[in-house]
């Protein structure tokens, strides 16, 4: 695999991740536990900071209890901080600032590395290095997402990993935007956690972000239906005691938007639950690692190729779940 097929690799999982806990760790003893617990949370990922000592070892350790896990390595300022985290395991390096030097020596060794930028001149610099990925950072302080949109125009091909002044409160903000790969934080993993190793602490942090970034809401009911006379007159039916209007389309009967009656029976022994999510792609892997997994065949996209649609392989009280993007 060449270095442009690993950066494309790394930016599939990071956006499937979404969210990259910027970790600084001093005992490194405690690397383990912290991995199991942002897995357990549901991030399976980790930036290790070269601003404490044994970085490296603590990469070591989390590739080797966990080697799914997506590791890598953060404020790597030099070629030897680079070769010491690739060799412990590190699947990526990220960086505060753009080193010309230290960016090339690790493209040539194969070592898929985002430089930091935080101006258009840095962009174009990693643009002539060959990256279409890179860390936005400071990111709030340096403009935040306005920046971003506005750089956006005329870089285009660019694609960003905020970092700086992201929360739970702005994360959903910045994700919603399609040039946004993943956002990086320490909120996750505040030192105050890890210092008094409170990893059932970390792990709730963790479930709250991702649940926080995938916004799951219950849009509505569909019942299955004989044939289309049962579903319109299921659909009188909410009418005549509940006012809610009849809208009749293709293949369903709504009414109002609460309920819907379809003409055949579809997916789910009884009909399907409508589960609406701020982004359809991360709550299927999020839904695969809790143990459900897609119908396929099931997924739609939208006319910019992003996934609207899908359903997962498995029923609820004999209903089955279809997951739609959020409008």
């Amino acid at each position: 695999m060449d270095i442009k097929q690993k950066l494309d690799e790394l930016v599939e999982n990071l956006g499937n991740v979404g969210i990259v806990p910027v970790i600084k760790l001093d005992r490194v003893e405690n690397a383990e536990k912290l991995a199991k617990a942002l897995r357990e949370g549901g991030i399976n990922c980790a930036e290790v900071t070269f601003r404490a000592k044994g970085a490296d070892e603590v990469i070591r350790r989390m590739v080797r209890a966990f080697p799914d896990m997506l590791v890598g390595a953060g404020t790597v300022l030099s070629a030897e901080q680079a070769d010491a985290a690739y060799k412990a395991g590190a699947k990526f390096c990220v960086a505060p600032g753009l080193n010309p030097k230290v960016v090339k020596h690790c493209l040539d060794k194969g070592i898929p590395f985002a430089p930091g930028v935080s101006s258009a001149s840095e962009i174009e610099q990693a643009m002539e290095l060959g990256l279409d990925f890179v860390k936005f950072f400071p990111a709030e302080q340096a403009g935040g997402l306005p920046y971003i949109k506005a750089v956006c125009a005329p870089y285009s091909q660019m694609r960003f990993m905020p970092t700086g002044g992201v929360s739970e409160d702005n994360l959903n903000t910045y994700l919603s935007y399609n040039k946004i790969v993943c956002c990086g934080g320490s909120w996750i993993v505040p030192s105050k956690l890890l210092e008094s190793g409170d990893w059932a602490g970390i792990t709730k942090l963790c479930r709250t972000a991702v649940d926080k970034m995938l916004g799951f809401e219950m849009v509505h009911v569909g019942l299955n239906c004989a044939d289309a006379d049962e579903a319109e007159a299921v659909a009188d039916e909410f009418n005549a005691a509940f006012g809610f209007e009849k809208k009749v389309g293709n293949s369903s009967v709504f009414s109002h938007t609460y309920m819907e009656m379809m003409k055949k029976p579809f997916h789910g022994t009884h009909g399907h639950i409508a589960i609406a999510t701020n982004s359809v792609k991360r709550a299927l892997y999020q839904l695969e690692k809790r143990g459900y997994k897609v119908m396929e065949g099931s997924q739609k996209y939208n006319a910019d190729g992003v996934m609207n649609v899908a359903y997962l392989d498995h029923e609820f009280g004999g209903f089955a779940v279809h997951l739609v993007l959020k409008k």
